[in-house]
């Protein structure tokens, strides 16, 4: 594996590269400190619950042997059974101690074994030879044969018999200290173990540790570094990392988002400009519009003042010179007289509803909230002459909503008025008025049985001065609906011809729910059910 290949590894992969061989070499000393600690555990065994007992068990069965030649001796006295039994009773111990000391042998125990066969032969021999000959001697010729036959016997078999027990002990003190070395050896590798241990930890986090300053702490305070500078106003700062290929990675992604910001933010100066370009523009055009709206203020004056009053003077000398030489002079010039009155007429009456057309939102007294239902006996009140003894107006629910209520009061009287106006001949005019909400605004509807409208002059009716009859079929200027279409814009709504009635003509216009009104409350009056139905009929 080539020194670049592993450069290219990302962190992760060194971290868990990191982690293998640490962990194999902690495996490692795993197995050998438990090899160890298993050998070191058999070999305080063999010094505990082996050697030691093995060498008191030797002191024990030279202790018994000692009280079977004290017994012998004692009974070649005295002849007496009762001195026999430190003999017999060191027999016992002696058969109990072989058995202990066999179960403690291994099987590589070999020198221990030789002893313990050395001295079972040899106290065999003694057996034979002094013992049981002396127990036999006395009882069959008494304590003299006993005595003779003790003192005539050499100490030499029991002498060996004891000098191979100390043999045996030296063996088995051996095996203890053999034991004794290498449970210590092994303990020693045990604490070196655990030291090659704690170094491999040590120098895997202090390898981790330079790896993560390397290859993440470093970096990203540099990436961070890199970012700020950005941050601070610096766009054309190309961002790098020399760290991890995660955070190379992460280098380019921010980077990329950098090139992206700036694109944008170059775009957005773009916009800003050509924005700031506008906004000129629109002062200009403002500063235009607030000349334009003095010279209308100017002009509404004047036509209010200065232009009716020369108008008013036409108008009263036409109609002295009508009343004075009306049938004195031919019929012709009575008739153009006649023409000069209505032209005089039919001008007032255009100024007049120009000026109340220019009005409308320019001379206000603020919004309030107008309940629609108190509205409509107003109308009602100003149109009475109008409507005829026939004339049938219907309004339910009207909602409570936010404006001008001279201004809405204007507007009904226009729409009503109109109804009334282009009735059918000879068919009683019915009027109704109703409102429902669509969510953040009420839709008002007013709909007569009148000759209706052609769909053709829906976009015309609302253009100011628009007529769509002659002058002497239907009176007024043309200028109600353009004023209705003001009021409502003016308002906050739209205002719309419905074309899809069959019969008389439909008027929809929007106006804002009162803010604050939820979407359960209406917003409409509480009154009486034997009230939600008006019917007017004057």
């Amino acid at each position: 594996m080539s020194v670049l290949s592993v450069r290219t590894w990302t962190l992760r992969r060194r971290v868990v590269a990191l982690c293998i061989a640490v962990g194999i070499l902690l495996s490692g000393l795993a197995v050998l400190a438990a090899v160890t600690a298993t050998e070191n555990n058999r070999q305080l065994d063999d010094v505990l619950n082996r050697a030691s007992p093995m060498r008191a068990a030797g002191e024990a069965l030279n202790t018994a042997y000692v009280d079977q030649e004290t017994g012998i001796r004692g009974y070649a006295i005295t002849g007496d059974k009762a001195n026999l039994e430190p003999y017999t009773t060191g027999v016992a111990d002696e058969q109990r101690l072989v058995a202990r000391l066999e179960g403690y042998l291994h099987s590589d125990d070999t020198a221990i074994r030789e002893s313990l066969q050395v001295v079972l032969q040899r106290a065999q021999t003694w057996h034979d030879e002094i013992a049981l000959p002396v127990i036999q001697a006395i009882e069959t010729g008494g304590a003299d044969a006993g005595q003779e036959k003790i003192n005539a016997a050499s100490t030499t078999q029991f002498d060996q018999l004891r000098a191979s027990i100390a043999t045996m002990q030296d063996d088995i003190q051996v095996l203890r200290q053999r034991s004794a070395t290498a449970a210590k050896d092994s303990s020693q590798s045990m604490v070196a173990i655990q030291i090659a241990a704690a170094a491999i930890i040590i120098l895997a986090g202090a390898a981790l540790l330079l790896l993560l300053d390397r290859l993440v702490t470093r970096p990203v305070v540099e990436l961070a570094g890199q970012v700020r500078q950005v941050a601070d106003g610096d766009y054309d700062k190309h961002i790098v990392s020399t760290g991890s290929p995660e955070l190379a990675s992460l280098a380019e992604d921010v980077d990329g988002m950098r090139q992206k910001i700036a694109a944008e933010l170059a775009e957005v100066r773009e916009a800003r400009s050509q924005i700031e370009w506008i906004n000129d523009q629109l002062k200009i055009q403002a500063e235009e519009l607030t000349r334009s709206n003095r010279d209308l203020e100017q002009f509404a004056y004047v036509a209010s003042h200065d232009l009716q009053e020369p108008l008013r003077k036409v108008a009263s000398f036409c109609q002295l010179l009508q009343r004075r030489y009306s049938g004195q002079l031919d019929e012709r010039a009575d008739q153009y007289i006649a023409f000069a009155v209505d032209g005089a007429q039919r001008m007032q009456r255009l100024i007049n509803d120009l000026l109340a057309f220019s009005r409308i939102g320019r001379l206000t007294a603020g919004f309030t909230d107008v309940d629609l239902g108190r509205v409509l006996p107003e109308v009602k009140s100003q149109l009475e002459a109008r409507a005829g003894e026939d004339a049938e107006i219907v309004w339910t629910d009207l909602p409570i909503v936010e404006g001008e209520e001279p201004l809405l009061t204007t507007l009904f009287v226009n729409l009503i008025g109109n109804s009334l106006k282009f009735r059918r001949p000879d068919v009683p005019p019915v009027i109704k008025v109703s409102a429902e909400r669509d969510g953040k605004e009420w839709r008002i509807n007013v709909r007569d049985n009148g000759i209706g409208i052609e769909a053709e002059f829906a976009d015309k009716v609302f253009v100011i001065f628009q007529r769509l009859h002659a002058r002497d079929a239907y009176e007024g200027t043309g200028i109600g609906l353009a004023i209705v279409k003001k009021i409502v814009e003016y308002h906050g709504g739209r205002i719309w011809l419905d074309l899809e009635v069959e019969e008389g003509t439909s008027i929809y216009f929007t106006l804002p729910v009162l803010p604050g009104t939820d979407d359960e409350d209406d917003g409409a009056p509480e009154v009486p059910a034997q009230e939600t139905r008006k019917e007017v009929t004057a």
